[in-house]
C-alpha cells in the first residue's frame, strides 16, 4: 500500500507532519481530514514493500518507524485498552505527558513493536507535536475515534478525562466481544462433534454395513434411504479430497460473496430480519452507536464530526445509511431525533430519549444511559440466542444420526423378514 508524507495544520493552526499509509492520495486526504488536519502538502514516498530498503540508512530508532510496525501485527485491542487505562492513571496523577510515555515505553519490553511505536509517538511529542499527532501516524492501531477524542481532550485541557472515557469505552467493548465469543463456544463444539460423528459413520461404519448387505442380499435392490447413505459414504471414502474441497469451497464462496456489495447487503438484511439473530444485531448496533456518539460528544468533539466518526465504526450497511441520513439532517439544521424517528433501525424508545436529551441539553449523558441499558439487553439477547441454538443443534445431530441408523437397519429388517418366511 502506498505511503504518503504529509504536512498539515490542525484545527488550532498548529503544524503537523508525518507519514501516512493509504490506498490512494485522495483517500489519504480524506482520512487526514477526518482527523481534523488541513493538508498543505502531500507526496508519495514509496510503499510498504519499499520500506525495508529505505530504512537501511536510518538510525536505530527511525528503523522502528510507522510502516515497520504496521506490518506483521502490532498491539491488539487489549494492549491498547491497557495502555489507555494506564496513561489515564499517570496523567491524572499529575505526571507530565512525556514522562508518562516514558513509563509506558519501559513496560513494553515483551512487545518490541508496540514499544517502538510508543517511542516514535514520544519523539513526536518531544519535538513539539501533540499526542494526537503521534497517534495519527498509526491509523491501524489508533483509529479515527481514538485520535479525535484525544485531540478534543487536548484542545479542552481535559486529556486525562478523555483517556479515562476512552479506557472505559474500550473495556466495555472488549467485555461484550468476549461474552459473545464465550457464548458461541458450546454451539461450535456441538457442530464440530456433529461433523466428526457423521464423517466417522460415513467412512468407517457404513462401508462395513455395505459389505454385509452385498454378501447377504446378493444384488437385491436396497431401500431408498439406505442407497442414499451408501452413495454418500462412497463419495466420502472414494474421493475425500473432493468432499473436503467442496466444504472449503463453500466456506470460501460464502466469504467472497459477503465481500461483494450485493452479498454484504444480503447478510446485513438477514442480520436484521432473522428471528433469532435480529435482536442481537439490532441492539448491539444501537449500543455501539449511542456509546460511541455519547463518548465523543462528552469529550468535546463537534456533533457533525462525532456523527461521521460514529458512522465509520459501524459494519451493518443499514445502520451506516441511517447514520449518514442523520448526519445530513443535522447538518441542514434539523434535530437529530427527528431524523432518527424516520429511520426504521432505531427503536422508538431510543429516539424518544435522544429527543429528551436534546431538549434538556444533556444528550451525552442520555446517550450513555441508552448504551448502558442496551449493553444489558445485548447480554440477554446473546444468552437467549445461545439457549435457542443449543437444543436446535442437538436435535439436528439426533436427526442426522437417527436417519443414518434407520437407513442402515432397513435392509436388516428385510433380511430378517425373508428368513422368517
Amino acid at each position: 500500500m502506498p505511503v504518503f508524507q504529509y504536512t498539515a495544520t490542525d484545527q488550532n493552526g498548529a503544524p503537523s507532519q508525518g507519514n501516512f499509509e493509504a490506498p490512494s492520495e485522495e483517500q489519504a486526504r480524506e482520512q487526514l481530514a477526518q482527523y481534523g488536519l488541513t493538508v498543505t502538502q502531500l507526496q508519495p514516498v514509496g510503499s510498504d514493500a519499499d520500506e525495508p530498503k529505505q530504512r537501511v540508512s536510518r538510525d536505530k530508532k527511525k528503523k522502528k518507524g510507522l510502516l515497520d510496525l504496521q506490518i506483521g501485527g502490532g498491539p491488539n485491542n487489549e494492549d491498547i485498552s491497557i495502555f489507555t487505562r494506564q496513561m489515564s492513571t499517570l496523567v491524572q496523577a499529575g505526571l507530565p505527558l512525556l514522562r508518562s510515555l516514558e513509563v509506558m515505553i519501559k513496560q513494553q519490553e515483551k512487545k518490541p513493536k508496540f514499544k517502538a511505536m510508543l517511542e516514535a509517538i514520544s519523539e513526536k511529542v518531544s519535538s513539539g507535536g501533540n499526542l494526537s499527532d503521534g497517534l495519527a501516524m498509526y491509523p491501524k492501531t489508533f483509529d479515527n475515534l481514538y485520535v479525535n477524542m484525544v485531540k478534543a481532550g487536548e484542545a479542552g485541557g481535559v486529556l486525562e478525562l478523555v483517556l479515562d472515557r476512552l479506557a472505559m469505552f474500550q473495556e466495555k467493548s472488549i467485555r461484550t466481544i468476549k461474552k459473545v465469543k464465550s457464548a458461541m463456544i458450546y454451539p461450535a463444539v456441538i457442530m464440530f462433534v456433529a461433523v466428526a460423528i457423521v464423517t466417522l459413520l460415513m467412512m468407517v461404519v457404513v462401508p462395513q454395513f455395505q459389505a454385509i448387505f452385498a454378501q447377504m442380499l446378493r444384488g437385491a435392490p436396497l431401500p431408498g434411504p439406505t442407497q442414499i447413505i451408501i452413495d454418500i459414504s462412497e463419495l466420502f471414502s472414494g474421493q475425500p479430497i473432493l468432499v473436503l474441497g467442496g466444504m472449503a469451497g463453500t466456506v470460501v464462496g460464502v466469504i467472497l460473496f459477503k465481500k461483494t456489495k450485493y452479498g454484504a447487503k444480503t447478510f446485513d438484511w438477514l442480520g436484521l430480519n432473522l428471528p433469532a439473530v435480529k435482536d442481537v444485531v439490532s441492539k448491539s448496533n444501537v449500543s455501539r452507536i449511542t456509546r460511541t456518539f455519547g463518548t465523543l460528544l462528552s469529550s468535546g468533539v463537534p456533533i457533525l464530526q462525532a456523527l461521521q466518526i460514529t458512522r465509520d465504526t459501524l459494519t451493518n450497511g443499514y445502520f451506516v445509511q441511517a447514520m449518514s441520513n442523520v448526519h445530513d439532517s443535522v447538518r441542514d439544521g434539523e434535530a437529530m431525533a427527528v431524523q432518527m424517528d424516520r429511520e426504521k433501525v432505531f427503536p422508538t424508545m431510543v429516539t424518544s430519549m435522544v429527543e429528551i436529551g436534546e431538549e434538556t441539553g444533556e444528550l451525552p449523558d442520555m446517550l450513555t444511559r441508552i448504551a448502558d441499558n442496551y449493553d444489558e439487553d445485548v447480554d440477554n439477547a446473546v444468552s437467549g440466542l445461545t439457549s435457542l441454538i443449543e437444543p436446535i443443534m442437538i436435535v439436528f445431530l439426533a436427526l442426522v444420526v437417527g436417519f443414518i441408523v434407520i437407513a442402515l437397519f432397513l435392509p436388516i429388517v428385510g433380511i430378517i423378514e425373508s428368513i422368517g418366511q
